[in-house]
């Protein structure tokens, strides 16, 4: 093995955001190593992304109105301007000109607009309930043809190699030069490096993410010293199917019609909200929670819209799933997307030098309390292009620098030390910082998380195993939500604080 590698940008994961910087880098002449734990698309969280991509038609400010209000005034404003002023640009050049999307109605005819909960109008391109997967595989056919792009699968990045306040890359766990698997770490020195990990749906039981979202870049940034704000607002999907193993019925199904039921028959969102099922996500998630602990079940009824016609992809995952969704589909609130992460600025920036951070792990400001639906595509295309870009010029030659020690043994660790302390890590977060928290339960999750990143870090010193960096990523993500959920006394968004001092109650139902 080679004693390091060196890029001018080095992309950390292969999402939507991850090749949109890597594309816009390349683009600037920069030659970009891609290095991501995915082993095929399917493997990242937009390849799962079903509603679409929201656009601004012929109405950036009311785009704009729409997400503040999700938002739940947390957002910034500042940011959703950038956000709605290169939509339509972003969208044209890459996703119809570069890549020829085939997004529904898209024919000559004009788009297939849908619309989605929180939207004024109409506004989501779409294909079919399987926009992420339609986006993401041209997209990596693209970089794998470029001739200023490597892409290495299977490669997670376990540390950021830092120098007196320089993020000058990072170690993972494969050498990019000769594609082994590097036991005691591979370091690679970049110019820029970007970090586009995803989300942390690995740290509940259940959620609406591929595994392996460990929320690792907005751990690693952290542990190096970069700023971390609004990781509070996790947001739980209000309409995935109710089972062990979810899958996420898209927002577009109540945006066509669908409408939710409790045990007894009785549609209750026009008793929470004047939108009903078109209510922001986490008033929607609260209330189907509330009905489920009331009568024992939520349905989502898709009886009022042609649910095999207009969703013929959910309608064979209902079947291949054994789900007669003729009698409704079982549903619960289930975690989905973290609003907050790496705080970056309007070029994704982080408050590190020559460490940027797009998509999911990073806090832009654009979701601020609550992510309106069908935003995350598009933040992570316009971050993704704008980091790119300014990677590629801002980034200096990589100059290898003194890498994090380097193991010279990897032992094993004790049969099912992950899995146990991943068990016990769900269980407080579901417990103790889910869809409802309290001053004292996060207290309590604290206490637990602290001494189980205590328990990994003692292993961390002397290995490398891809499995025990994770382990440690989500407990140190752990700790910052539920820290960063207890210094935050108010309610906002999908941060719902039981114990505030005027406490909404929910609706009398009749139950």
């Amino acid at each position: 093995m080679t004693d390091y590698a060196t890029t001018d940008v080095l992309v950390v994961g292969s999402g939507i955001a991850g090749c949109a910087a890597a594309l816009a880098a390349a683009r600037e002449g920069a030659d970009v190593l891609v290095a991501t734990k995915a082993e095929r698309p399917a493997d990242a969280s937009t390849d799962w992304a079903q509603g679409g991509i929201a656009t601004t038609r012929d109405s950036p400010e009311s785009l704009k109105r729409d997400v503040l209000a999700a938002g739940d005034g947390e957002a910034d404003p500042d940011t959703v301007d950038v956000l709605v002023e290169d939509a339509a640009d972003a969208v044209e050049d890459v996703l119809v000109d570069t890549l020829d999307v085939s997004f529904d109605g898209g024919d000559g005819e004009g788009f297939d607009y849908a619309q989605e909960a929180a939207h004024s109008e109409a506004r989501i391109l779409h294909v079919d309930a399987a926009t992420g997967h339609h986006i993401l595989r041209p997209f990596l056919r693209l970089l794998d043809d470029h001739e200023n792009v490597r892409i290495l699968e299977d490669a997670a990045a376990l540390d950021l190699i830092t120098d007196e306040g320089l993020v000058t890359g990072a170690l993972l766990d494969r050498d990019p030069e000769t594609g082994e698997r590097a036991g005691t770490g591979a370091p690679v020195f970049a110019g820029s490096t970007v970090l586009a990990t995803g989300g942390i749906g690995d740290l509940y039981r259940r959620s609406t993410n591929p595994a392996g979202s460990t929320g690792d870049g907005v751990a690693m940034a952290a542990l190096a010293g970069a700023d971390v704000e609004d990781v509070e607002y996790v947001q739980f999907h209000p309409t995935a199917y109710d089972d062990e193993d979810p899958f996420l019925v898209s927002e577009a199904v109540r945006g066509e019609g669908a409408v939710l039921r409790n045990a007894d028959g009785e549609r209750f969102m026009p008793e929470y909200h004047e939108d009903a099922e078109l209510a922001p996500r986490d008033v929607v998630a609260r209330a189907v929670a509330a009905e489920r602990d009331a009568t024992g079940e939520v349905r989502l009824d898709v009886s009022p819209l042609d649910f095999a016609g207009e969703f013929p992809g959910l309608a064979e995952t209902c079947e291949d799933r054994g789900v007669d969704w003729e009698a409704g589909i079982p549903v619960a609130p289930c975690e989905h997307f973290l609003c907050g992460g790496v705080a970056v600025d309007t070029e994704g920036r982080a408050s590190l030098d020559r460490l940027f951070a797009v998509g999911e792990c990073a806090r832009t400001g654009v979701h601020g309390a609550n992510r309106l639906a069908s935003t995350s595509l598009l933040e992570g295309l316009v971050w993704g292009l704008r980091a790119g870009e300014t990677a590629a010029s801002d980034g200096r030659e990589a100059e290898p620098s003194e890498p994090p020690e380097l193991r010279d043994r990897d032992p094993d660790l004790p049969s099912g030390f992950a899995d146990e302390k991943f068990r016990r890590l769900r269980r407080v977060m579901d417990e103790y910082v889910g869809l409802h928290r309290s001053g004292s339960d996060l207290e309590r999750a604290q206490g637990v998380l602290r001494r189980l990143k205590g328990e990994v870090d003692a292993y961390v010193r002397t290995r490398t195993s891809r499995d025990l960096y994770q382990l440690r990523n989500a407990a140190v993500v752990g700790l910052l939500v539920a820290r960063a959920a207890s210094e935050n006394p108010e309610s906002a968004g999908c941060h719902h604080r039981t114990d505030e001092a005027a406490v909404e109650e929910a609706p009398d139902a009749g139950h």
